[in-house]
């Protein structure tokens, strides 16, 4: 997987403002695909994981929101919406494992502040592959300095990440 810091970018996607993480995975895509559609896998490095089946047209409520799972092609992509958001993994094979695509249409959320937690959330996934998982303290450590890169990158108000990181995460590393 990628260590490079602030690898995410905003794009977007038919008038709505996007994030794409592009990441290469060293392992087949099949065993990409378990990690990222078996519930008790998902729940290693993906927060909120849903219990899912998931199937196309599966509805579920997660943290009192609701859920759709719009598309299942095993093992190559998944989509699904979550409070109106469309969120999807797409996996490519390569010669070396596979490349993963996590994709979340943001709207309003502050780009910055959701770049940061999902490439923190995506970095526990190399890991937990190795079978050496990833605490969510360890892999919350450079938040804010992955934060500062984002906002100065996307070139946002670093503001609304800075006071969430004080309020949710321990002193500065």
């Amino acid at each position: 997987m990628t260590t490079t810091k602030a690898y995410g970018t905003l794009e977007d996607i038919g008038g709505r403002r996007a994030l794409r993480f592009e990441l290469s995975v060293a392992y087949p895509i099949e065993r990409v695909w378990q990690a990222v559609s078996v519930p008790s896998e998902l729940e290693q490095f993906f927060p909120g994981a849903a219990d899912w089946t998931p199937v196309t047209g599966e509805t579920i409520t997660v943290a009192g929101l609701t859920m759709e799972v719009t598309e299942v092609t095993a093992p190559h992509r998944l989509a699904w919406t979550f409070a109106g958001q469309p969120q999807s993994f797409e996996l490519v094979s390569t010669e070396t494992g596979c490349t993963l695509t996590f994709t979340h249409v943001i709207d309003d959320l502050p780009a910055a502040q959701t770049a940061t937690g999902w490439e923190v959330y995506l970095s526990r996934l190399g890991p937990h592959l190795a079978g050496d998982p990833l605490s969510d303290e360890e892999a919350h450590r450079p938040w804010r300095e992955i934060h500062e890169l984002y906002a100065t990158r996307f070139g946002v108000d670093p503001e609304p990440g800075r006071e969430w990181a004080e309020q949710n995460l321990p002193g500065r590393a």
